[in-house]
């Protein structure tokens, strides 16, 4: 995903290396922290790929600082994982933030709604951190409060998921039927 963070905010523009890396940092939040050990050799290889360039611009009163811009196969790049991104990209949810953060990215409102729905679909199928014999089991059927609260902080959560789903759904099909705002 780390890929795909440097891709879809150098779509936005051009970045130096450190801002580049507090934005990807405030994307994955407290859950995966970005150190430089994992930036700059992903962003070195992406550069070895043809997906972005670097250059230096002086800094002010300090060293140079390095910009780094996306390049047209990098944008492709961009495209090609947005259209077609891996299952565990819609079913783990910090890597759905990601892919969902950039969805913007792709022209087509009916590209946008392929992904969308395969997310929709995915949280259609009944789960749950907790089995019975592969039964998923459900937050009433927790007698230790904790998994209780797991369970049922998961719900209200796919529930809201769900809800804007379907609005931004509905949304990006009348976009796509060309019925912009209309009943």
């Amino acid at each position: 995903m780390l890929t795909l963070a440097i891709l879809g905010f150098l779509a936005e523009r051009p970045m130096h290396a450190y801002e580049l890396k507090k934005r990807i940092a405030g994307l994955a939040g407290h859950v995966r922290t970005v150190s430089d050990g994992a930036l700059y050799p992903a962003v070195s290889r992406l550069a070895e790929s043809g997906w972005l360039t670097r250059h230096e611009e002086p800094g002010q009163g300090v060293a140079p600082r390095q910009v780094i811009t996306l390049t047209g196969a990098g944008r492709e790049e961009l495209l090609r994982r947005l259209r077609n991104p891996a299952a565990q990209d819609i079913t783990d949810g910090s890597k759905w933030v990601v892919v969902l953060s950039f969805l913007a990215q792709l022209p087509d409102s009916r590209e946008q709604i392929a992904v969308l729905r395969r997310r929709w679909d995915f949280l259609s199928e009944p789960a749950s951190f907790f089995y019975d014999g592969g039964r998923p089991l459900r937050a009433d059927q927790m007698t230790d409060p904790f998994r209780r609260g797991v369970l049922t902080v998961a719900r209200a959560t796919k529930i809201a998921e769900k809800t804007w789903l379907e609005e931004i759904l509905q949304e990006l099909e009348d976009k796509a039927a060309g019925r912009r705002g209309q009943p």
